[in-house]
């Protein structure tokens, strides 16, 4: 069972991505929300914004669960910088590129969540809930690539 903090706050890590579709979808709250802050928090910048966040911060969490297996140092350490460094690299040239980069980082980064729970890095709950918010994730960011 995942724990419900782990879980609400999981799940309200998702919130920035739902506003990110939501100000595509909808014209008035797209026009309000660039009238009280700004573009960065509409449409795609808030997507890729937010997404490029957090995939360094996923790069944190690794890197923590690396911390707990010494034997497996070089490579879990190796594992976790993957995703930021995915992010620094392949993230721009525009919120199309920029979008499909995250979809894989995304993507990859639940194949590097996967091989840490398979080594005994991760809680047990660990991949319900990454599997769960990945593909939030992953759903957000293609709707924001068809209504865009």
């Amino acid at each position: 069972m995942i724990p419900r903090p782990a879980l609400l706050l999981g799940l309200a890590g998702l919130l920035p991505f739902i506003w990110g579709v939501a100000t595509l979808l909808l014209p008035a709250l797209h026009s309000l929300t660039l009238g009280l802050i700004g573009p960065p928090f509409a449409g795609q910048p808030v997507l890729v914004g937010y997404g490029t966040v957090i995939l360094a911060f996923m790069s944190g969490v690794l890197w923590g669960f690396a911390a707990r297996g010494a034997e497996q140092s070089w490579a879990g350490y190796s594992l976790s910088v993957i995703p930021a460094l995915w992010a620094f690299f392949m993230v721009g040239g525009g919120a199309v590129g920029a979008t499909w980069a995250l979809i894989a980082g995304f993507v990859g980064l639940l194949a590097i969540d996967w091989e840490f729970s398979r080594r005994g890095l991760t809680p047990r709950w660990w991949m319900r809930l990454r599997v769960m918010l990945t593909s939030g994730v992953v759903l957000c960011l293609a709707l924001g690539l068809m209504l865009g």
